[in-house]
């Protein structure tokens, strides 16, 4: 099960996301920082959750937590998006209500991702 993120654990995450690489908490605390007033502590127990929920890995090296998201961005939301479709009860009228409502640029996002992946190769 993909689960949904508060506002913190979101904006965390995004970090992560953009950084492309493992941090401490220290780093992730110091770019908060940059937006608003945030405790270390507060940083490190969203981290924490955030390593519970299965979104980020890490090892200590030294006397410190590493960080690193398990999965790119926009993995995590595809997970979201197929979690939504297969609890939506009518799986089909779900994605005519969702195409009825894409933008031009989101319909030709969705033609091209189409496109990307043979339909010999997609699942049933």
């Amino acid at each position: 099960m993909v689960r949904g993120l508060g506002e913190l654990e979101a904006t965390i995450m995004d970090r992560m996301w953009s950084y492309r690489r493992p941090a401490l908490v220290r780093e992730v605390l110091d770019d908060l920082r940059r937006d608003r007033e945030i405790a270390y502590t507060t940083v490190m127990t969203v981290m924490d959750k955030l390593h519970t929920k299965g979104l980020l890995k890490r090892w200590l090296d030294g006397r410190a937590y590493v960080y690193e998201a398990v999965t790119s961005k926009e993995a995590y939301t595809a997970d979201l998006m197929r979690e939504s479709l297969a609890g939506s009860g009518n799986q089909a009228a779900t994605l005519v209500h969702f195409l009825e409502r894409l933008t031009p640029e989101e319909a030709a996002a969705m033609e091209a991702a189409l496109r990307v992946i043979p339909p010999s190769t997609r699942r049933s």
